[in-house]
């Protein structure tokens, strides 16, 4: 049984290295893929483009032996294969490198490569001598300089990709999927990232390549292939696709108005933050927040963003400095203290310092607000629900029910369940870290929409965002900041990627 012709795409003579063929999966009460087909070439960047939610992260995980298919077949080469575990796809040349990185952090690079094959001596002994030497052999081909005695927590999140992308091809992979592999890099580990990838290429090796930001697929993709509510859309060549077929494609509407932003006049400081230093990386940052605007933060990885607003919500503490809420010096030492003053914090990393994967999105959205619907030993069920009922539906959450485990929703939706969850507390002060992360244009824009409606009802946002163009689009002013330091505060007025850039990286005159 061969691929259908796709739509819009002609036939093509190239060598196909991989054809996923009438894919269907079903969960209980969900079907997650109808009747998804793909094809891969070798040599090729095939970008795989969807809301999330739409099936995505169930297609490669049929794909790497993690799910078995209901239906349909998959073939490499033109040969049929079974691929009912992690093992049998490593057989036949897949491997995956997932957004969250899964390598044992107090273990070498080398023993990363090699965990749970690693050569043996006499039969027994691991062979830490070649272990060493085969990896050198392999980071050199890469031109890196990592040594296999490195231990992986020392290492930056670019250099450990890199050994997620060696330990993968040590599996003589010919089939590799990158899921979201930019999202937590610079824009020079970005560069090197791709570079790497154009290397790959020249190997033959065919990469599946996941990402919502549109101007990377540009970069580096061949082809795109859309798929939305678990079916295949259609897939287009890179060069002839536009970004708005594209966005029409994933979510079967046009977006209109992608960046959603009424600009109102400059009101008084909510916020005032006065010569905070936390003794380790942040130095004398200042700044202001105004009622009822969205302060974009803007710098490169490491320039202190995130810190500063840890301090501010009491999660880190701070060596000296002020904090005003409204005028008046508070002192927060706990994140319970900030949320009294009508803070709130949407961290960075949502399955590390948010999410409750085995807890249901109920849970998730309403446990800030216990208060509002428990009594003594009382609880007022109903209450809870029709709390759940306003946000899931607000943040156009998808969910088959409020009792499904948090865990289980795609990377979007569980950011949304995240943002909904602070929305709930009312607060006054909102602070959005890396907000749109991972989430899809459809549902880029409703945060957008969401973030809008927040500041017209005088709710005050800062965002910190590495995507230039929403820092640009949603903000009244940008905080620009390096290496520990606020270097400038620039007005919307022709504000630009390359004015944000050049105070990023020390290059304004």
């Amino acid at each position: 049984m061969g691929l259908p012709p796709y739509k819009g795409v002609p036939q093509v003579s190239e060598s196909i290295l991989l054809e996923m063929n009438h894919i269907r999966k079903e969960f209980p009460g969900v079907i997650a893929l109808k009747d998804v087909s793909l094809q891969l070439r070798a040599g090729e960047v095939h970008a795989l483009l969807g809301e999330n939610g739409a099936g995505k992260s169930t297609l490669i995980k049929v794909l790497a032996g993690i799910y078995n298919a209901d239906s349909g077949e998959i073939r490499i080469n033109g040969n049929p294969v079974v691929i009912q575990s992690v093992p049998d796809a490593q057989r036949n040349g897949i491997s995956v490198i997932h957004q969250e990185l899964v390598l044992v952090p107090h273990m070498t690079v080398a023993e990363n490569i090699f965990l749970g094959r690693e050569p043996v001596a006499a039969g027994r002994v691991v062979n830490y001598k070649k272990m060493n030497r085969d990896s050198r052999e392999i980071l050199d081909s890469f031109e890196l300089d990592i040594a296999p005695e490195d231990e992986i927590s020392r290492l930056t999140i670019a250099q450990q990709q890199m050994v997620e992308i060696i330990k993968a091809l040590s599996f003589n992979a010919k089939i590799l999927v990158m899921d979201e592999p930019t999202s937590s890099l610079s824009e020079k580990d970005v560069g090197f990232l791709f570079e790497t990838i154009k290397k790959l290429k020249k190997s033959n090796v065919g990469i599946i390549y996941i990402s919502h930001r549109m101007s990377e697929l540009k970069q580096i993709t061949d082809r795109i292939t859309v798929i939305r509510d678990g079916e295949y859309i259609g897939t287009k060549d890179t060069a002839a696709a536009a970004n708005d077929e594209l966005i029409a494609m994933m979510v079967g509407r046009k977006l209109t108005h992608y960046y959603t932003r009424t600009f109102g006049e400059p009101q008084e400081p909510v916020l005032e933050v006065k010569n905070l230093n936390d003794g380790k990386l942040l130095h004398d940052v200042s700044f202001q927040l105004r009622r009822g605007e969205i302060l974009g933060f803007a710098g490169l990885v490491g320039a202190g963003r995130s810190e500063v607003m840890k301090c501010i919500f009491g999660i880190d503490p701070f060596a000296s400095g002020s904090v005003l809420v409204e005028g008046k010096p508070v002192k927060i030492h706990n994140p319970e203290e900030a949320m009294r003053l009508g803070i709130a914090l949407v961290p960075e990393s949502r399955k590390l310092e948010a999410i409750f994967p085995m807890q249901s999105v109920m849970f998730n959205i309403t446990i800030k607000i216990l208060k509002e619907f428990i009594k003594g030993i009382f609880v007022d069920k109903e209450k809870e629900k029709s709390i759940t009922r306003e946000y899931v539906d607000d943040m156009a959450i998808k969910t088959p029910t409020f009792a499904q485990l948090a865990g289980n929703l795609s990377g979007g939706n569980q950011q949304k369940v995240v943002i909904a969850r602070w929305l709930a507390t009312k607060p006054k002060i909102l602070i959005l870290d890396e907000p749109t992360k991972g989430v899809d244009v459809g549902a880029k824009a409703e945060i957008y929409a969401i973030m809008n409606d927040l500041v017209k009802q005088d709710v005050s946002i800062i965002m910190i965002s590495s995507e230039l163009p929403e820092v640009i689009n949603m903000s009244d002013r940008v905080v620009v900041m390096r290496g520990g330091n606020v270097v400038e505060c620039l007005s919307r007025e022709g504000l630009t990627q390359e004015k944000i850039m050049q105070y990023a990286t020390q290059l304004a005159s």
